[in-house]
């Protein structure tokens, strides 16, 4: 965590890049670590404004064209997101947020330069991938199966600097074949829903790396099994 006692979570533009209820993921996060007895800090920070460089988690979400490019273009010239990720900054990336982490993407029929913190680029596909998406996650993270809804127009190509986050079992991901992916305490991928509402235990392990501990104290996950379950089913059916 930072130098105070408390998790700060950062959402990064959310005028810009906030679609299919993605700001979810900073609620879900912020009310999994209280129930914990972990203080946490949401910060919303806006296109115009200075990116915090010291906060322990940040996340980015889905947008249109034009937002993604703008984005890209603000996230570079600020700097801000390069230097809390080589502090150790977790990151949970989504959708247009996912593909603007890599090096390249194409927004308004043209292409454009990413963060280049994720080592992939992303285009556009011949068709667009809308509905329940699933995988099963790469087995290193100790995650159950990842369940999200998907609706995106790009395809992404890894390079050998990431892991696919998951191996898709429906739906498209990336390509058909592979969803999302990880390097680090980075993770990317277009599963909306909000993810970490669907994904109780991709939330936990962002928690973990933000504090560093081992493990997490047990809460009732009644409602987000139901569900999980509900949606697994769904994607399967």
């Amino acid at each position: 965590m930072s130098t105070e006692s408390t998790l700060r979570v950062v959402w990064i533009y959310p005028d810009l890049l906030s679609t299919y209820g993605d700001r979810g993921n900073m609620l879900i996060l912020a009310h999994r670590a209280a129930l914990r007895g972990i203080p946490a800090e949401t910060i919303e920070v806006r296109s115009d404004q200075p990116m915090p460089t010291t906060a322990d988690i940040y996340l980015i979400g889905g947008g249109e064209d034009g937002p993604q490019a703008l984005a890209a273009e603000r996230l570079i010239t600020d700097g801000g997101v390069h230097k809390a990720v080589a502090q150790g900054a977790a990151v949970l990336a989504v959708c247009a947020g996912y593909q603007l982490f890599g090096h390249s993407f194409f927004a308004k029929g043209a292409k454009y330069q990413g963060l280049g913190l994720l080592d992939l680029t992303s285009d556009r596909g011949e068709t667009r991938a809308v509905g329940e998406l699933r995988g099963d996650v790469d087995p290193r993270l100790g995650l159950p199966p990842l369940t999200g809804f998907e609706n995106h127009g790009g395809r992404t190509h890894l390079g050998e600097g990431v892991a696919p986050l998951a191996r898709v079992t429906a739906g498209i991901g990336n390509d058909g074949q592979t969803e999302g992916a990880w390097h680090g305490k980075i993770l990317g991928t277009y599963s909306h829903g909000p993810a970490l509402a669907r994904n109780p235990d991709v939330a936990d392990l962002l928690l973990r790396w933000a504090t560093g501990l081992d493990s997490l104290a047990p809460v009732d996950d009644t409602w987000a099994d139901r569900l999980r379950t509900e949606r697994l089913t769904a994607a399967s059916a």
